[in-house]
């Protein structure tokens, strides 16, 4: 077989796989976009059934309660055209199903991969496939109930000192908390990225030891790029996670290095 029959053949998997992520992405997406969560009561326990309701949907429902949950008081959550609570909700759907679809994400990238892993970074990808889906949704679950509250609610107050009202466009809202959530959820998975690397035996904890105050650099010029105000103190809301858990990953490769003990 020929370099270009070789090539065309990892194209033609990769979209293959791409494709298979983008649908199931696209299938809950619409699922979120066509049925309403119906609560119902099953002796003390609540539960949540799925009924048709395309303008009560399931990402109306989650767009309300992130407004509930998430705008300080004192904030007005409005649309100023017509169809942006429509494309609102829209990317409401498309983050869940990101985030519901992250397992599948993960598989198809990783059997992508399988053909040029050898089998030390094949059993290391395996080992951390869980821990990768955990660590996105904790990142995703630290950002929603800590960094977009406090950011929010900072950004905000000067309005409410100067004795102003203020109004937040619901599409500048559900762009900031999906940028949010996923810029954690893709963080999070730092400490997993120099582990892998460590495991597959290109780097170990004095490499990253090493070069400590370049990664620090880089994680605050991200930090100010996502976030979406230039006072310089919001983005240490993110800087300074992410330093801490490429400490954390220096802990578990060095502990990682004494269990496993002098090479023979």
């Amino acid at each position: 077989m020929s370099e270009i029959d070789r090539l065309r053949e990892h194209l033609d998997e990769l979209r293959g796989r791409v494709l298979r992520s983008v649908i199931v992405v696209v299938a809950i997406a619409a699922c979120l976009m066509t049925f309403h969560a119906e609560e119902a009561r099953i002796g003390e326990y609540t539960v949540y059934y799925p009924t048709p309701g395309p303008f009560e949907n399931i990402a109306a429902q989650i767009t309300d309660y992130m407004r509930a949950d998430l705008v300080p008081d004192g904030v007005e959550l409005i649309q100023t055209a017509p169809g942006q609570a429509f494309f609102a909700q829209v990317h409401v759907a498309a983050l869940a199903g990101i985030i519901v679809g992250v397992p599948v994400i993960v598989r198809e990238a990783v059997m992508f991969l399988r053909p040029a892993l050898k089998e030390r970074e094949l059993h290391a990808g395996r080992a951390i496939f869980a821990p990768a889906i955990a660590l996105f949704v904790s990142g995703c679950v630290f950002s929603y109930l800590l960094v977009i509250p406090y950011t929010l609610d900072f950004l905000y107050r000067y309005g409410e000192s100067a004795g102003l009202v203020t109004f937040l466009n619901i599409s500048d809202f559900v762009g900031m908390i999906m940028q949010f959530l996923l810029a954690f959820g893709v963080s999070f998975q730092i400490p997993l990225f120099m582990y892998a690397l460590s495991a597959a035996g290109m780097a170990d904890s004095g490499y990253w030891l090493r070069n400590a105050r370049y990664a620090i650099v880089i994680m605050v010029v991200f930090g100010a790029i996502i976030t979406p105000d230039g006072s310089g103190i919001t983005m240490w809301f993110i800087a300074l996670p992410m330093t801490a858990l490429y400490f954390v990953g220096v802990a578990a490769i060095r502990r990682s290095e004494r269990g496993a003990g002098p090479a023979t």
